[in-house]
């Protein structure tokens, strides 16, 4: 790669940072992404407790936008949790609702990993409610 092609594809790339940036600001939503490995003899059970958080926590919560939590296809045991909170403040309340405690607290033994991604929302669109 030449020198001028560095510097292009350099620039791009900080072009691309600096949009994404002013994404994040413009929307003031915390975007997370959570991968999670769940013990497979558990599966049962951390199943029910996330669908009686993330219930408890759209109920109640104003600020917690989405909570959507899916498994792979291949290996049930490996969630993903896609997560949008209005701002920053929303998503430390929720990290101190009675619930979400309740959840991390019952769940902890049933989580082999927990990988937690902040993403910038580029594109958010919803047709219908789930």
């Amino acid at each position: 790669m030449n020198m001028k092609t560095l510097l292009l594809t350099l620039t791009a790339f900080f072009i691309i940072i600096i949009l994404q940036h002013k994404a994040s600001v413009q929307t003031g939503r915390v975007v997370h992404i959570a991968k999670l490995e769940i013990d497979p003899a558990q599966l049962d059970s951390y199943t029910a407790a996330l669908k009686e958080h993330i219930q408890t926590a759209i109920k109640v919560e104003p600020g917690v936008l989405t909570l959507h939590a899916v498994a792979d296809k291949n290996n049930p045991a490996h969630l993903t949790v896609f997560e949008i909170y209005a701002d920053t403040a929303a998503y430390k309340a929720h990290l101190q609702s009675p619930h979400f405690k309740k959840y991390k607290t019952g769940t902890r033994d049933m989580v082999k990993s927990l990988e937690l991604i902040d993403v910038v929302p580029l594109a958010l669109a919803t047709k219908e409610k789930l």
